[in-house]
């Protein structure tokens, strides 16, 4: 491990910011974070967020940029609260050249819902185009500086992450949150992935960073301590896979209810039966039967027991 990561950071976060002509806009977890990043080069944006949040995703950059253009829109990854803002972007700021990584590209292409998840998850994402690929193993020129493109396979297994070497800050996206990282959504798929999530890790403390900016959750210095429970998080779900998968559909039943806020208990219960992801989950004989609802209820309480949700009569709140 290399010894930075068990000292202090070099720099607060504001001056690390500064430095590299960043501004990041925290947005909880219906939208990832965005990243704006100004200077003598590209004006950029990392990550559009969700696209029920695209008006506030467009009012937000136009306010930092105050009626300069956005010349380039970055997306770690394609999933619909990463990418979710892009049609808005793309349609006020017809210039804008947009680079994705490279796995899906010919999904995007054109345009398979099902190939980039947004149907098999119950989630929404308006058609955008793309202009050019992050290729892992090459640089790109935002703002004053050259950031690195790395591969960060695990949570998706197309995803990238960017480095700035100079002031050693990283987008580390859903690869390393403080407090862990994202849904293995290969393994909800039967796709073994968690030896590439490990490997991202490594890939992440070899970088050394001073300041990661995640893609969920507030910045962090504390890089060596976040590894750690990481990799314990990680450890416990290869014992345990199953812990994992019943977590994942927790998480994508966790995530509608952040669309809705509250919704009738009989709507939350078809979008399930409809949705193939939980569908795929349930007892085979309980597809479309009391025992799928019964299935659904069961996941639901676990959330209510959790604290993260709320039922009220017949209807559903998100907390």
């Amino acid at each position: 491990m290399p010894s930075s990561l068990s000292s202090a950071a070099d720099l607060p976060v504001a001056s690390i910011l500064s430095a590299v002509g960043a501004q990041v806009f925290e947005r909880g977890w219906l939208s990832s974070n965005n990243l704006l990043i100004q200077g003598d080069g590209p004006t950029a944006l990392i990550d559009s967020g969700y696209c029920t949040h695209a008006p506030q995703t467009l009012a937000l950059v136009q306010q930092a940029l105050g009626g300069q253009p956005l010349d380039v829109l970055i997306n770690t990854h394609l999933h619909s609260d990463h990418c979710g803002g892009n049609a808005a972007l793309q349609a006020h700021y017809p210039a804008l050249r947009t680079h994705i990584p490279p796995g899906q590209a010919d999904l995007v292409a054109r345009w398979d819902t099902v190939g980039l998840t947004y149907q098999p998850t119950g989630q929404q994402c308006p058609r955008f185009g793309f202009d050019a690929l992050l290729q892992p193993g090459s640089h790109i020129r935002l703002g004053s500086l050259d950031w690195q493109v790395h591969a960060a396979a695990g949570h998706d297994p197309h995803a990238v992450v960017l480095f700035e070497p100079r002031h050693r800050v990283l987008v580390s996206a859903d690869a390393l949150w403080q407090h862990g990282f994202g849904v293995v959504f290969p393994e909800l798929e039967g796709q073994a992935a968690f030896d590439e999530v490990a490997r991202t890790l490594d890939v992440i403390e070899q970088l050394d960073p001073q300041l990661v900016i995640p893609g969920h959750g507030p910045l962090f210095q504390d890089v060596a301590d976040a590894l750690q429970r990481a990799r314990a998080r990680l450890h416990y779900f290869v014992q345990h896979p199953a812990k994992h998968h019943r977590h994942g559909l927790k998480v994508l039943l966790k995530y509608k209810l952040l669309e809705w806020q509250t919704a009738p208990l009989a709507d939350v219960l078809a979008w399930g039966l409809t949705t193939p992801y939980l569908r795929a989950a349930m007892p085979a004989q309980g597809q479309d039967t009391e025992q799928g609802r019964a299935w659904l209820l069961e996941l639901l309480q676990e959330l209510v027991n959790s604290q993260v949700a709320r039922l009220e009569g017949d209807w559903v709140c998100n907390v």
